[in-house]
């Protein structure tokens, strides 16, 4: 009898995958990137109109007191449109873990012409703020909002930034927009964000303006951009406008009363 060899199905999947990048290497090398082109069609995709242009940035402000930072960044739309454009790349995302109190998802961006490939993790947390584990639709809404933001940090290292950097400033201009809309495009902000809850004097505080006149087109782009947080998950209303201490002293006596060590925030 003659021997036989038996191949497991993994190891078969695994040379079916690797058969299956070196296919797809090869075809990027033989039709190559042309970089100009390239950001010629993101600058295209993401401008548009003024909408797509602001679902391009997110917004979060962090710390207290003198300590607060606005911290700005790329969305999700935005590396969306990124990978569209730019060419020759393998991206995917999973989750790779649920411990009951996170759940953990994965991006993976490879670029087929450099041979760069990138693994970002997110963990979010499935739990409220009591303690208590959050029902099986909202904890697939949670992994499927980890796996975006997974997906846009994986795409962002890869792809870059010095690159693009010139793009992503027009893409600003426009998001930013005319002044003829501005008054149009503020009630909308304030109506999107008072239909989640939160009140006019906590959106005037989060800006730092005494009155909604004073709302101009850059802030109004810092609060369409929280939005844009707030819908793919970096951030929520809870902890951007509600949960939030007024002092450095305030969040220590929140820290004690949980049990953890102040000195973190230092």
């Amino acid at each position: 009898m003659d021997d036989v060899t038996i191949i497991s199905s993994n190891e078969a999947l695994q040379a079916l995958n690797r058969s299956e990048i070196d296919m797809q290497i090869a075809t990027a090398k033989q039709y190559p990137r042309n970089i100009d082109m390239v950001l010629s069609k993101i600058l295209e995709y993401a401008t548009i109109d003024e909408e797509t242009a602001e679902d391009c940035f997110y917004t979060l402000k962090r710390g207290c007191g003198n300590n607060k930072q606005l911290i700005e960044g790329l969305s999700v739309r935005l590396a969306e449109i990124f990978v569209a454009s730019w060419g020759n790349l393998r991206v995917a995302t999973r989750i790779t873990g649920n411990d009951g109190k996170t759940i953990t998802a994965q991006g993976i961006c490879h670029d087929l012409e450099t041979n760069v490939a990138v693994n970002a993790e997110v963990k979010r947390r499935i739990t409220d703020k009591n303690g208590k584990t959050y029902s099986d639709d909202m904890q697939v809404l949670t992994g499927n909002a980890a796996s975006a933001i997974a997906f846009r940090n994986a795409v962002f290292k890869v792809i870059p930034k010095a690159v693009t950097k010139k793009v992503i400033e027009e893409i600003k201009k426009v998001a930013i927009g005319e002044a003829s809309n501005l008054e149009q495009k503020r009630s909308a902000t304030i109506k999107w964000f008072k239909g989640r809850g939160v009140t006019i004097v906590e959106i005037l505080k989060y800006i730092e303006v005494d009155r909604i006149e004073l709302i101009d087109a850059e802030k109004l782009l810092i609060l369409r951009s929280t939005a844009n947080a707030i819908k793919e998950g970096t951030t929520s209303v809870l902890e951007t406008f509600k949960d939030q201490p007024k002092t450095v002293e305030e969040k220590k006596k929140n820290l004690k009363k949980n049990g953890k060590k102040p000195e973190k925030l230092m």
